[in-house]
């Protein structure tokens, strides 16, 4: 029998881990996956809310890994991967967060999927918005040519061409499956360049590169609470300016000219970042003007 890991990063807010174990306990106590034995992993990187022992009252099964504060995504899921590769056994390991909401079948369909395909596929997951039920990400697409890289469908209806395998060249750090042999001949996540934002991009873009297929498997649904995703500026000049250089910020400029030097293969490719960057600018300015005449963004 194959064993998965589901690794679920967390630092505090304690009630949507109590609610994302309760979701995830259920169909993984009582279903029978076929020659698969399915095993919780909490990387808990110094919460002060009681989190930890909270966890190991209620669900005893469960193992918690500890860290100082200082792990951020891709140390977390670096210490439960080593854990559950290394301690375990496992075969894979499934990259979760305490804000998504499975699917009543997920579990289901992954072993199904993982019984067909090869440790040399990389699964991913579709994923809607918690809030809207349009899509979040199908996976991502990096061309290393001209640098645009983004989530395929992003708050899109779900539709016919969201419904088959496709193959990408990213992945998220949610619903992603990992095998064991996909570490041992990419490597861990890049702790150091990537401690929060790209950690996920950057290890499964690099598993490409290696000859791995990324492929998103459209009945592997997950909702994602996309209330508390990363640092949002809130049109605030201070925010917005603290969202250049914050760990948490999708535009942490230093982090995204890394990801840059280290994929793209033509000058051309920066355009991109200089576009990124004139449109939240852009946004900021229109959206503060018009609110001073009474129109708000809704």
């Amino acid at each position: 029998m194959k064993k998965v890991s589901v690794l679920i990063p967390i630092h505090n807010c304690i009630e949507y881990t109590k609610k994302c174990l309760h979701e995830l306990n259920s169909p993984l106590a009582n279903s029978e996956f076929s020659n698969y034995k399915f095993s919780i992993i909490v990387i808990d990187d110094g919460s002060s809310d009681g989190s930890k022992e909270w966890i190991l009252n209620n669900y005893p099964g469960i193992t918690v890994l500890e860290g100082d504060g200082n792990l951020w995504w891709t140390g977390a899921i670096n210490k439960g991967a080593k854990y559950a590769f290394e301690e375990t056994g496992s075969d894979y390991v499934l990259l979760w967060n305490n804000d998504i909401k499975p699917h009543s079948n997920y579990f289901v369909k992954l072993s199904e999927i993982l019984s067909r395909e090869p440790d040399n596929t990389i699964i991913g997951s579709k994923i809607y918005n918690l809030f809207n039920n349009r899509i979040w990400s199908f996976g991502g697409i990096f061309n290393p040519k001209t640098g645009k890289k983004y989530m395929i469908g992003q708050d899109q209806t779900d539709s016919d061409k969201f419904n088959k395998v496709i193959e990408v060249d990213w992945l998220t750090g949610m619903g992603t499956v990992v095998s064991k042999k996909a570490v041992e001949q990419t490597g861990y996540w890049d702790r150091q360049n990537f401690p929060q934002y790209h950690g996920d991009s950057d290890f499964t873009y690099r598993a490409k590169l290696k000859g791995f297929k990324l492929k998103v498997f459209p009945e592997l649904l997950l909702y994602n609470d996309t209330s508390v995703t990363g640092y949002s500026h809130q049109y605030n000049l201070k925010r917005l300016l603290v969202s250049f250089t914050n760990v948490k910020s999708k535009l942490n400029v230093s982090k995204n000219v890394k990801f840059y030097r280290k994929y793209a293969i033509s000058p051309l490719a920066y355009i991109s970042l200089i576009v990124l960057y004139s449109k939240v600018i852009g946004g900021f300015l229109k959206w503060n003007t018009l609110k001073l005449i009474g129109i708000k963004k809704t």
